[in-house]
């Protein structure tokens, strides 16, 4: 009995070493995650089922199965990356062209599927998955002979056979069979001549291959033994590029109408509509369509025997501007339980990469699936409650002005009273209700709280989507949609940029968005309040000029407004709002193209009332034959304070920090015969355009991420010799004298800088790189490691330090510097994302709070990820733990003791007096 008492000890005390994890009530209680899809691609909703469901695939490699009611994720499978996680064919069991097709295996067999995908195309991979709990269950793969042209190949899935269409252009197609489940072929590749086929003017509908030729259509049944060609004529040349109709073998979309090129397919020829989609009313196939008009959607149906309308399908309803222009993708139709008719789930995706389902008139729920990709993100303050804000008023009055009579101490001791009365008086209106009645942003809860945590989160996506969440909640509470805006040339995503912020009180805070209009090519700039979401200032401008370059200015008019500085293509300068031009006086720009590696620096100068460029710098980063091009450019961030212009050393002297505003780091990559790839680092001064530092790598490629702050730089990158992933770190120095300890000019710089340097190991895939920023820079420096997995490891720079010494040395510990080791540790705890993974993170952005121990960060990729973090501890805050009652008592005691003591002491002299 003893030794089984041991045993059960020994075992528990095992497990309890073992374990490691966050207190329950710190999970999710500074942070959340937003778990998203991506924009839709391929649907299949099935109301029908015995657990009812909704099956997609989208364009970010996922697939995935939504809850009908909530639209709520049930379950989720992230691909490859593209291209070999590109889905082409979508199938689920009992949902292809034939209504008799199934893919139930036979008794025995474990090869059946609920659901098939084949994606990328060298190799392909065709995939049997599991539709109840997202499994895998079985796959197979082909590689192709030829990779290049095997990026057009499409794929047909008719009667458990699969079919490889491959198309070389303006010559063949190639066409292969292969059963479903197992991969073997089912005979030989059949060639098909078709010296018309393109690109751009064919489609596969079905098993009819469709293009159009001038006024008609020409098409091929792929599968039929004699290989007719079969044309149909058109009315008019197409306009736009012929799509097929999914759900009917040989229909294709034409300028918004419905033909077919298949005999034993008859389709209603009347129609003309935006989008479309097929399913089962009544035991009858149906074809159903969506206009979008003023703003009302309407959904009507036909059935496609008779072209019949389906009146119980009828319904408009009022669609939000924000989601853009909706496609019907699929719908599906069950009983009620009432019995009394159908209910049908229609799913839109939308322009915005929204998806949207709409049931019974009415959208029953939607998803945002535009930020899956986030391009650019902001955190701004949020506005003051109206007594914090008169307040503030009030202080910002009295410090404004010094020779006016409220300078004067009894008019400021009369203004403050006064203002306190209106504040118990509209206190008192409050609690009798008949105060006046809370602002939209009060009544919202956005009012900005004593530590600065709470801020608004603005968040700029890749469709022309912006969003206002709740850093602390993750509340979406308003969201806007730039329709025809994109991102400008040379690979440069649009911008979000922050005019005027929410600390002058009671101007609102203001923010613009610049992009490139998708039709003109010109520039656009849309202004609104981050707080509301409501147009503001201008609202959408359309410039009439493309935009090269942007910078913000760093002064501000009486309204407290950053101009934006642009230069446009033809190098002319301007400046928005035109009131702050005379503000852009004496700036510097610099452009840069990714392609040819070259830089280009200008001056600004504002004279005769009108502003003008000149070019007064150039530099080659290209080599002598072009060939580099520019992966990675960082610059510091303008908010940033530095509070330490030098580090102390073992002997008490101090090491001056090499503080260059202007200095940019540009890195550039080419192939090369010897070294395969070859990555080389420059550190610029966008200024002067001197070169102040340069580096190369040997044998080294992307992925590259970088960060640059105060007077370090670190970025990462994969040895292709090792076969690892490293990290680089550099640091620059003035020296043990300081040139100009208040104020840094590029045009007269110091010499040049001692550069440390030194590179380390890294377990795993960086994917992105950020520092911590705080308000005043007090706290210590950590660098944000986004890693493959999807982790954000926080990474104390003490050990990124390039100047950790090889050996344990006197001067290393007086300075607090660790010996060096190559290896960087991991450790799960240094894991600011615990259990919340961010799938493909691409993003990490940080922005200082009220306090100065805190940073907030934000984390972008498929998901969203939202936390704070404190580098060194937060020391100022009371812990969570800290005892309020005990020192509330402590306090009470000590007063009254102190208030009793004054008392006999008083007693006493008195006592004493009359002695």
């Amino acid at each position: 009995m003893q030794e089984k008492w041991l045993l059960a000890a020994l075992s528990l005390a095992l497990l309890l070493g073992t374990c490691s994890a966050l207190y329950e009530d710190q999970i999710k209680k500074f942070d959340w995650r937003g778990v998203n899809v991506g924009a839709l691609k391929q649907s299949r909703v099935d109301l029908n089922h015995f657990q009812p469901r909704i099956l997609i695939s989208t364009h970010e490699g996922v697939v995935a199965s939504l809850c009908v009611k909530t639209g709520e994720l049930v379950w989720r499978q992230v691909l490859e990356q593209k291209p070999r996680g590109d889905v082409k064919l979508l199938q689920v069991s009992g949902f292809a062209d034939d209504s008799s097709d199934t893919a139930a295996a036979p008794m025995g067999s474990n090869l059946g599927f609920d659901m098939l995908t084949v994606q990328g195309h060298a190799p392909a991979l065709v995939r049997g998955w599991n539709t109840n709990m997202g499994a895998l269950e079985w796959e197979w793969s082909i590689m192709p002979m030829n990779t290049e042209r095997a990026q057009d190949a499409m794929w047909i899935y008719s009667k458990s056979v699969l079919y490889h269409v491959l198309p070389a252009w303006r010559s063949h197609l190639e066409v292969t069979a292969y059963f479903a489940s197992s991969g073997h072929s089912t005979g030989s590749t059949s060639k098909i001549i078709a010296p018309w086929i393109t690109s751009e003017s064919c489609a596969l509908s079905g098993t009819f291959y469709v293009c159009t030729d001038g006024k008609q259509l020409i098409s091929l049944d792929l599968v039929s033994k004699s290989g007719q060609v079969i044309r149909t004529s058109l009315e008019e040349e197409p306009k736009e590029k012929t799509q097929a109709l999914t759900g009917l073998n040989g229909v294709v979309i034409v300028d918004g109408k419905p033909i077919s090129v298949n005999k034993d397919q008859s389709i209603c020829g009347d129609l003309r509509s935006s989008s479309y989609a097929v399913g089962s009313f009544n035991y009858r196939k149906i074809l159903a369509y969506a206009d979008l008009s003023s703003g009302i959607l309407r959904i009507n149906a036909l059935y496609l025997d008779n072209c019949a309308p389906v009146a119980e399908l009828e319904q408009s309803l009022p669609f939000p501007e924000h989601f853009g222009t909706p496609s019907l993708s699929n719908f599906d139709c069950k009983q009620k339980r009432n019995g009394e008719g159908k209910s049908c789930l229609f799913l839109f995706s939308t322009n915005s990469e929204s998806i949207v389902a709409v049931q019974q008139g009415r959208i029953r729920w939607s998803r945002e699936e535009s930020l899956a990709n986030v391009i650019d993100s902001q955190f701004v303050d949020l506005p003051l409650a109206d007594t914090e804000g008169t307040l503030e008023n009030e202080m910002k009055g009295k410090a404004g002005d010094f020779t006016s009579f409220e300078r004067d101490i009894a008019s400021a001791f009369l203004r403050r009273i006064t203002t306190q009365a209106v504040q118990i008086r509209s206190l008192f209106l409050h609690v009798i209700g008949l105060g006046p009645p809370p602002t939209d942003t009060q009544r919202a809860g956005l009012v900005r709280d004593s530590f600065g945590l709470h801020k608004m989160l603005v968040l700029l996506t890749r469709a022309g989507k912006i969003f206002g969440i709740d850093n602390v909640s993750g509340k979406h509470h308003w969201q806007l949609y730039l329709p025809n805006v994109i991102g400008f040339a040379n690979d440069e995503q649009m911008r979000l940029i922050v005019q005027r912020s929410a600390k002058h009180f009671p101007l609102q805070p203001l923010c613009t968005i610049l992009g490139k209009n998708a039709v003109s090519g010109n520039g656009v700039l849309y202004r609104f309040n981050p707080i509301t979401g409501k147009v503001s200032e201008g609202g959408l401008v359309q410039l009439d000029y493309k935009i090269k370059q942007l910078s913000l200015l760093g002064e501000t008019e009486k309204d407290f407004v950053k101009g934006i500085l642009l230069l446009d293509a033809s190098n002319k300068v301007h400046v928005y709002p035109e009131h702050a031009t005379s503000l852009a006086d004496g700036m510097y720009l610099y452009t840069a193209d990714v392609k040819t590696a070259e830089l280009d620096g200008y001056f600004v100068k504002y004279a005769g009332g009108q502003l003008s460029s000149t070019q007064i710098w150039n530099a080659r980063l290209g080599g002598h034959n072009s060939e580099q091009q520019i992966i990675g450019v960082a610059g510091k961030n303008p908010i940033e304070h530095v509070h330490s212009q030098g580090r102390v050393l073992g002997d008490r002297s101090v090491l001056y920090k090499y503080i260059n505003p202007n200095l940019v780091a540009f890195v550039t990559q080419a192939p090369d015969s010897t070294h395969k790839s070859v990555l080389n680092l420059y550190l610029v001064d966008v200024v002067s355009g001197s070169v102040v530092f340069t580096m190369t790598h040997r044998k080294v490629r992307a992925p590259l991420s970088i960060v640059h702050s105060e007077n370090w730089l670190a970025y990462s990158y994969f040895n292709e010799k090792l076969r690892r992933t490293e990290i680089t770190t550099i640091e620059l120095y003035e020296g043990k004298s300081q040139a100009n300890s208040s104020v840094w000019s590029s045009l007269q710089a110091p010499p040049m800088p001692l550069v440390e340097r030194q590179s380390y190991i890294l377990p795993t895939i960086v994917e992105a790189l950020r520092e911590t920023i705080t308000e005043r820079g007090i706290t210590n420096k950590h660098v944000l490691i986004g890693t493959a997995s999807g982790s954000i490891v926080e990474m104390p720079w003490h050990l990124l330090d390039p100047r950790r010494p090889i050996a344990s040395s006197t001067q290393g510990r007086e300075e607090g510097a660790i010996p060096y080791i190559p290896e960087l540790p991991l450790p799960t705890e240094s894991h600011i994302n615990y259990n919340q993974t961010v799938a493909r993170l691409r993003n990490i952005y940080t922005a200082p709070s009220g306090l100065e121990s805190t940073c907030l960060v934000v984390a972008t990729g498929l998901d969203l990820f939202v936390t704070r973090v404190a580098p060194s501890k937060t020391f100022d805050l009371l812990k969570e733990d800290f005892d309020y009652i005990l020192i509330s008592i402590v306090l009470v005691a000590l007063t009254s003791g102190s208030l009793i003591v004054k008392h006999l002491a008083s007693r006493k002299l008195l006592k004493q007096a009359w002695k």
